[in-house]
């Protein structure tokens, strides 16, 4: 694992990964990893991370998995598909009940393919995660893709798996004209809106180190006064609001889904002590955390 600062865990390589979930089973091919979900496993929930390759996940069954990505909270669908880039700060609750399959992949294992891998495959992101509610239908024509991947990772021998990075290719291509109509609507929106989108993934992304609007204001190079104007008209909150709502959700998930304590919360949420974090926690919500998990077993 690469070691920082931060108190938000980097896992470089997958086998890292899968030890952290924890997942008893590895990969021996140390670029390429796929896992199929079974209903009826254990819930997970993953507090906030990041990792160091490429991530899809189609998911089916998946009423009570919950995702937090950029304004939207991703919950009680039936079908969702999840693409997501190296680096990307992301938490999630995965259900039990929970059917689908996961990928996780370095470039490095289409070392034959000669095209920029980002320029052939814009919908991988470099700021934020991308997930999309399906129809039955767009579930049912993705399957058999997923199937096939998954098909030549099971039966490949050892760690040779050009076969099943082959076929996941001709899955990211399927991707790519799935997701073709999401591309468009960048175009389709305002300045303002486009503004507050990208503000939005970057708070996704960044929330656990950065909590003033200044710090967006110059990752976004405008002045802190024109980005409170602008996602206050868009939104009908100010900045501010963005940022403390997306931290009280992650720290709303940690009480409920970990054992953790009030003083490990805070440092996974990178407050100075226990006590920051509990002023913070109240002012926002109007209780304290050990009441929030009190009521929410009661």
């Amino acid at each position: 694992m690469k070691k920082t600062n931060s108190p938000i865990p980097y896992y470089g390589e997958i086998n890292e990964l899968l030890a952290a979930l924890p997942l008893s089973n590895r990969t021996q091919h140390p670029d390429f990893y796929c896992l199929r979900l079974i209903k009826n496993a254990d819930s997970v929930y993953k507090p906030p991370f990041r990792r160091g390759f490429y991530f899809i996940a189609l998911m089916t069954n998946a009423a009570n998995t919950k995702i937090e990505y950029v304004d939207t909270k991703v919950d009680n669908v039936k079908s969702m598909l999840v693409v997501q880039s190296p680096d990307l700060l992301y938490s999630f609750y995965r259900d039990s009940g929970t059917e689908g399959y996961i990928i996780y992949f370095k470039q490095e294992c289409f070392d034959y393919f000669k095209p920029s891998f980002q320029q052939e495959f814009p919908f991988f992101h470099p700021t934020q995660t991308d997930i999309l509610t399906l129809t039955k239908d767009k579930h049912k024509a993705l399957v058999p893709y997923f199937e096939d991947v998954f098909t030549a990772y099971e039966q490949a021998a050892g760690n040779t798996q050009r076969m099943a990075s082959l076929k996941l290719l001709v899955l990211l291509y399927m991707l790519k004209d799935h997701m073709a109509f999401a591309q468009w609507q960048d175009r389709l929106v305002t300045p303002q809106e486009l503004l507050f989108r990208k503000f939005t993934a970057l708070v996704n992304n960044n929330y656990v180190e950065k909590r003033t609007v200044d710090e967006y204001a110059q990752l976004l190079h405008i002045t802190p006064n024109h980005l409170s104007q602008v996602i206050k008209s868009v939104s009908g909150k100010n900045a501010l609001s963005h940022i403390n709502e997306r931290v009280v959700t992650e720290a709303k998930s940690l009480i409920l889904y970990t054992k953790f304590t009030m003083a490990e919360i805070a440092y996974q949420l990178n407050f100075s002590d226990p006590a920051n974090f509990g002023s913070f926690f109240k002012k926002q919500t109007g209780i304290t955390p050990l009441e929030f998990r009190g009521n929410s077993y009661q």
